[in-house]
């Protein structure tokens, strides 16, 4: 029986009338709650939702899908910050914060649970494939299986017919502890889910995505049963929660198969990792899909090879890109205006080698804090030499070169220095995760007194050089320490660091969002988010406080009363690196650049030949004014001149008839299709160099 509903807030189940005597009141946070008589077999309850605390007098054995009957928007709730299936029926006192479905809690509840439909699915149509980890994901899930044979695309739609099946039988998710025994017997048969046994709160570290299965403190198993019958028809090693039943997942779909290795070490054996992906809605999911199709035309792979910007050639090896003459022309301008805002800033610019004794590296921490990104040593004359993974050692070693006052402080250094870093296989991304990349890196040496100011100058800067490159869009993240034993430093230095960089951040007027134990192994550090022309998040500048270098590698500066004095270091990435900066952009403008960034910025189309010569004086007069044109001289049509710099995406397709001659001018035609006529050349010229000065998309 359930009471009527005054709205969200206020639908709970309620005991049959005369069973109970019960209270039910709206407490603000707070305020002591209230005592009444009532039998023991009651027990009371607080429904906290935002900041309101509603009191409940409820019969045991009521479950938290009593508490909230009726809206389905809830999938699982939150009980003393452990999240628990509707199924749990509350204690005494408990607190239960309930779960919605479209936040990212019950995102992850709806595709874990799609997650084990998925997996049932596969062993009712392969039934000797063996079950691996099967976690929710960033906008999805995927589940990893040992087969014989690797999964083909006819495959994925037998898989996904059979899930819709298992998801109109509204099986239900059960829950049931087992011990460690109980469970190796009921998975005598699943070697992988063998190997999880026994791992439970340690998990989170022994695999990527294992803390879904065997997280929490105790082992239990989710079985999937009729919704008539109660039988048994699938299980799973799992630490939950789920959805109440199949029924729940209101739309999902299967994505792509790929080859993973177990636990993510290549002396393990290579399983098939299906992806798919579950929204609350069909539309959130038709929405989700449109934006992979559009994402899917951006990506810089592909743009890259169309444009002829850069490659991967395979004698190079994997994440190791070369820039083809017109993907140097962008990286060129990209550098050559970020070198000028520099220059104007008081930065002054440096060279380091891409190479050091291991010395170096031990000295300041990233050998034993970092050995996993670097590439194995190189032995040379008796000692171990590094590939270069980072430039501040570096830096420290000029800073340290000579005495120092506190005269030429801050001292800002700046390098374009070309670092390589060990990156898995698998993580390789063109040139969004590479293995050789070009940092536009800056050391700032400062005093104390001088940091806040920086700080707050230094993100200031870099928030507007990226508005020069197009990206306006952004939020701050403010990167800490936790408890874990991987950072140096005393906490005193760290709670200071990170005070001044939040003082910083907030002057901003940005949104702020913590991210706990995220700091490097040395400092605290502001990242600024930008969000592309279609809405995804990218990681761009970050700042980081550095206590530890200085002291490391004894720094010191002459202060105004002849003290010897150890300055702070700040570190700051503005690009991150320039080949992924370059993809960003290179995806957000869809290929289309600005003009001041076009590798080709405008093309000369004849309509005869014999106006050919008119635009190749043009295009000189071009040239001159220091713009980037070509004329099209081919034999092609000119219809298909059009198309191919419309495929180019040239920003300005200048055209000559008949007409523009005898009036010295040109028509220009622009990426949009729309055409202006007769522009006499000087305002033609004037118009190009305009867009260019002005950064301007066109």
């Amino acid at each position: 029986m359930t009471a009527p509903g005054d709205g969200v807030h206020n639908r709970f189940a309620v005991p049959p009338v005369g069973s109970v005597r019960f209270t039910l009141r709206r407490i603000r946070r707070g305020e002591p709650s209230i005592s009444q008589e009532r039998p023991v077999s009651d027990v009371r309850v607080i429904i906290q939702r935002d900041s309101e605390r509603e009191e409940r007098v409820v019969a045991t054995g009521t479950t938290t899908a009593d508490l909230f009957s009726g809206d389905r928007s809830i999938v699982a709730v939150r009980v003393g910050g452990q999240l628990k299936d509707l199924a749990y029926q509350p204690a005494e006192g408990d607190e239960i914060e309930p779960v919605e479905i479209t936040s990212k809690d019950g995102l992850d509840i709806l595709r874990h649970s799609t997650a084990h439909v998925m997996a049932q699915a596969v062993q009712e149509l392969f039934p000797e494939a063996k079950l691996g980890i099967g976690p929710p994901i960033k906008d999805g899930f995927y589940y990893d299986f040992d087969v014989e044979t690797p999964f083909h695309p006819d495959d994925l739609k037998r898989i996904e017919k059979k899930m819709q099946e298992i998801q109109k039988r509204g099986q239900r998710f059960s829950r049931r502890v087992v011990t460690d025994d109980e469970a190796r017997e009921e998975l005598s048969a699943e070697p992988y889910k063998l190997e999880l046994i026994g791992l439970k709160g340690s998990a989170a570290d022994a695999a990527e995505g294992a803390s879904a299965e065997v997280g929490a403190g105790e082992l239990t198993i989710y079985d999937n049963l009729d919704a008539k019958s109660g039988e048994l028809c699938w299980k799973d090693l799992c630490r939950g929660p789920h959805l109440p039943t199949t029924r729940n997942i209101p739309a999902f779909k299967l994505m792509r198969s790929a080859a993973a290795y177990w636990r993510g070490s290549e002396k393990n054996p290579q399983l098939q990792r299906i992806y798919g992906t579950a929204w609350p809605t069909k539309d959130e999911l038709k929405a989700y899909l449109d934006f992979l199709a559009e994402a899917e035309k951006r990506d810089h792979r592909k743009l890259g090879a169309e444009l002829d910007l850069f490659s991967f050639p395979d004698e190079l090896g994997s994440g190791l890109a070369v820039f083809h003459p017109k993907g140097g022309v962008i990286r060129k301008e990209m550098e050559e205006y970020s070198r000028k805002r520099h220059e104007e800033s008081g930065y002054e610019f440096v060279n380091t080698p891409h190479i050091t004794k291991a010395r170096l590296f031990e000295t300041s921490g990233h050998l034993p804090h970092y050995m996993d990104g670097m590439f194995p040593p190189m032995e040379f004359e008796g000692q171990d030499y590094y590939l270069k993974a980072m430039n501040c050692p570096m830096h420290n070693l000029i800073f340290r070169a000579r005495g120092r006052s506190y005269r030429e402080l801050p001292l800002r250094l700046f390098e374009f220095g070309t670092v390589y870093r060990y990156e898995k296989s698998g993580v390789v991304h063109g040139l969004t995760r590479a293995r050789g990349f070009t940092q536009d890196d800056s050391h700032i040496y400062c005093t104390k007194e001088q940091m806040a100011d920086e700080l707050d100058n230094l993100l200031t800067f870099v928030l507007n050089l990226l508005r020069d490159y197009g990206l306006s869009d952004f939020y701050l993240e403010l990167s800490t320490r936790d408890d874990s034993d991987k950072f140096i430093g005393g906490p005193e230095q760290w709670e200071e660091a990170t005070e001044e960089l939040r003082k910083a951040a907030e002057k901003q007027g940005l949104e702020l969002v913590m991210d706990p134990g995220g700091a490097a192994f040395y400092g605290p550090k502001i990242s600024v988010q930008a969000r592309d022309a279609i809405g995804r998040t990218w990681q761009m500048s970050t700042i980081q406080v550095d206590f530890n270098q200085p002291e490391r590698f004894e720094l010191e500066y002459t202060a105004a009363d002849g003290s010897r004095q150890q300055p702070v270091m700040i570190h700051r990435a503005l690009f991150g690196s320039i080949e992924r900066f370059f993809a960003v952009l290179l995806e957000h403008y869809a290929g289309a650049f600005p003009v001041w960034l076009a590798p080709v910025q405008a093309v000369g189309i004849p309509i005869g030949d014999t106006h050919v010569p008119y635009l190749e004086e043009f295009a000189a007069q071009a040239k001159a004014k220091g713009l980037r044109m070509e004329v099209d001289s081919s034999s092609d049509r000119m219809q298909k001149k059009i198309r191919n710099a419309q495929k180019s995406k040239i920003p300005f397709m200048v055209i000559v008839g008949d007409e523009d001659v005898a009036g010295n001018a040109v028509s220009f035609r622009y990426r949009d299709g729309s055409q202006k006529n007769g522009i006499p050349i000087d305002e033609a010229l004037a118009e190009i160099a305009d867009a260019v000065e002005r950064r301007i998309q066109v």
